[in-house]
């Protein structure tokens, strides 16, 4: 089960770049729904809830501007970050000028562009998912951050990934070997990831539990680790 985290809608003719930027975002957390052609990106955005758009200009069948400008004469307020090879001002005045609320030049720093979707997401406040509470224990999805008790922890990126899935499955016995496959990506059992992810866990049991009488992460012996509700 995947968290209930913003769905982007990537749309990228170059194959290279579309797959790293997919692979980038799903390690995020973010869904991203992936297009190569205006007409791919169409029937995305009328059957997905899309909570932004990462619209490259230059496509085989058309324009990115051409899609923009639809989006925009509906009414819609969805954010949508320009991804292109063009440099012209012009060019960057005509995607602003037409609704876009952000222009990256190829090539791009990931980072930034990361830093770029969590800010636009932020602003529109349109994802109705990007909080995940249980108890005292509080989840921003788009901002990455977690808190127990008003208190800020900091969480690597795979203990962030480790915790959100566990709380998306509030109550259920998650295996190592689901953690594996779904947070590490790792499909060979070939491949053990056991020691890896018993020493993650008893950090973030540290961080998330260590002052706390009340322990929100157990481990079901046999079946493996979960978040269990605050009582």
């Amino acid at each position: 089960m995947n968290p209930p985290s913003a769905t982007i809608l990537l749309v990228e003719d170059d194959a290279a770049i579309r797959r790293t930027v997919a692979k980038g975002l799903s390690e995020m957390g973010f869904h991203v729904h992936a297009a190569d052609t205006v007409a791919a990106a169409r029937h995305a955005l009328a059957s997905e809830e899309i909570d932004l758009v990462v619209l490259d200009l230059g496509l085989p069948d058309g324009d990115g501007l051409d899609l923009l400008r639809d989006v925009r004469s509906g009414g819609s307020t969805l954010p949508v970050i320009l991804l292109t090879a063009r440099d012209k001002v012009t060019d960057k005045v005509a995607g602003l000028d037409l609704g876009a609320d952000d222009y990256l030049v190829k090539p791009f720093d990931f980072q930034e562009l990361s830093a770029r979707i969590r800010a636009h997401l932020r602003r529109s406040g349109q994802h109705p998912h990007s909080l995940l509470q249980t108890g005292d224990l509080s989840i921003d999805l788009v901002a990455r951050t977690v808190q127990r008790a008003g208190r800020t922890i900091d969480c690597t990126p795979r203990e962030f990934d480790v915790l959100v899935y566990l709380v998306t499955n509030l109550g259920q016995p998650i295996s190592r070997q689901t953690l594996s496959r779904d947070v590490w990506k790792v499909q060979s059992r070939m491949t053990s990831m056991d020691n890896v992810i018993d020493v993650l866990m008893s950090r973030l049991r540290d961080k998330i539990d260590g002052e706390h009488d009340h322990k929100l992460i157990r481990t079901v012996r046999g079946l493996g680790f979960m978040v269990k509700a605050d009582e």
